[in-house]
């Protein structure tokens, strides 16, 4: 009975690494597919030249730090994934039975904005394409270089790409004037930019807002002095 039970384990086993195996296949043939149209140094270089582009040195580092605290707080610990994020992902989407959390990287976010946005391939090869470019970008850029791209990557809806781009439309002023306020409500838009957006429904924007400056608080980029201050700005609606 003890060997019968052991060879069902084994061909169990042995089909999860085929079928692993296969998607890893596939994954990396979307990657390899996407660097043959253009290499990374190629597609970075032409982000850069954009007249929108803004470099990391002339954002405020409130901003960056709402970023890094609400969409990765650990990006300068970890590599191209996080695989404590990828766990809790995984308990709190068996939990809640819905795909509420993705677990990527701003690494990973990276390398969807340069490649596979608008790819409508299966999901599971898209993000296994994102770890082997997030891979490259985290091999070959430093972590600020990567946070750079981000910002000016990124969606923030009403066709906004890319924090200058936002702050010229929401905020009607450039990314290095944006204050503590402001820069709260902008890190927390991207997530869900038709949700979270100003013109989509501001009760969601400043909920989000307060997401922000909560994990803020909790990473100790604010104090909660400072944290009640910048909720206490918030209009009544």
């Amino acid at each position: 009975m003890f060997k019968w039970i052991r060879r069902i384990l084994l061909i169990i086993l042995l089909i999860l690494i085929l079928v692993f195996g296969f998607f890893i296949y596939n994954g990396h043939a979307m990657y390899k597919d996407a660097l043959s149209e253009i290499s990374l140094k190629d597609k970075i270089e032409k982000i850069q030249n954009d007249k929108n582009y803004v470099k990391i040195e002339d954002l405020p580092k409130y901003y960056k730090d709402a970023v890094v605290s609400v969409e990765d707080h650990r990006f300068y610990d970890h590599g191209a994934i996080d695989p404590i994020a990828i766990v809790r992902a995984i308990v709190t989407n068996i939990r809640y039975g819905d795909l509420l959390e993705g677990g990527s990287t701003i690494t990973q976010q990276v390398a969807k904005n340069l490649y596979f946005i608008s790819t409508d391939k299966n999901y599971a090869y898209r993000k296994i394409a994102e770890m082997f470019m997030g891979n490259d970008l985290e091999k070959n850029y430093e972590k600020d270089e990567i946070l750079e791209l981000y910002v000016n990557t990124i969606y923030f809806g009403d066709g906004y790409y890319g924090i200058k781009e936002a702050c010229n439309g929401y905020l009607e002023k450039e990314p290095k004037d944006m204050t503590l306020y402001e820069a709260t409500m902008m890190a927390g838009i991207p997530n869900a930019p038709s949700v979270y957006a100003p013109t989509a429904n501001l009760n969601l924007t400043l909920s989000r807002q307060k997401k922000v400056i909560s994990t803020m608080v909790e990473n100790n980029y604010l104090s909660q002095e400072e944290a009640d201050e910048v909720i206490s700005m918030q209009p009544e609606i």
